[in-house]
């Protein structure tokens, strides 16, 4: 912080937005654990508890704990979207990813001179895997395994923003 006295005045200089939310600078390991962080301190402004995992080998990154007692498993996953570039895709593989009704997937989005944006989406809604969640089973013999994905097109992210913006969800779990 930069303090000058100049004409009696007091003038601070703080990094402006552009430079603060400047995501290329963080590789992705780094994103994504900035996402992961972030997302346990949203929930914690929330009031709920937040237990972390000391591995990930079982797509489960944290648990909650709400006001209420119930308790989430949560996996965070991060994304950007770069101009140029081809349209970003998440998956969950479904060996480590089980739909369930405390289960639940936060993506945080991230945008070059913006602050992020946080989506709260629960595996499963009415007894049945998110809508939002395509199923993808590529078979035996093949390299990837079986999955659950989202295309992270311009039309997907409005739906999300309209269905799944974390402070309104959270506000149903909690």
């Amino acid at each position: 912080m930069l303090i000058t006295t100049d004409e009696s005045s007091i003038k601070t200089m703080t990094p402006t937005p552009p430079e603060k939310y400047n995501w290329s600078r963080l590789n992705r390991l780094q994103l994504g654990k900035f996402a992961e962080y972030l997302v346990k301190m949203e929930f914690v402004l929330y009031g709920c508890d937040v237990f972390s995992s000391e591995v990930d080998d079982h797509g489960i990154d944290f648990v909650i704990r709400t006001k209420a007692g119930n308790h989430f498993d949560v996996q965070v996953k991060s994304f950007r979207v770069i101009p140029g570039k081809n349209t970003p895709y998440v998956f969950l593989e479904k060996q480590k990813f089980q739909i369930h009704s405390s289960r639940l997937l936060v993506l945080v989005h991230f945008v070059i001179n913006q602050p992020p944006t946080l989506y709260l989406l629960p595996s499963s809604v009415n007894g049945e895997p998110n809508p939002l969640f395509v199923s993808r089973d590529y078979g035996e013999g093949r390299q990837s395994a079986p999955e659950w994905g989202m295309t992270l097109s311009k039309r997907n992210i409005e739906r999300l923003s309209q269905e799944s913006a974390f402070h309104i969800v959270v506000d149903t779990l909690i």
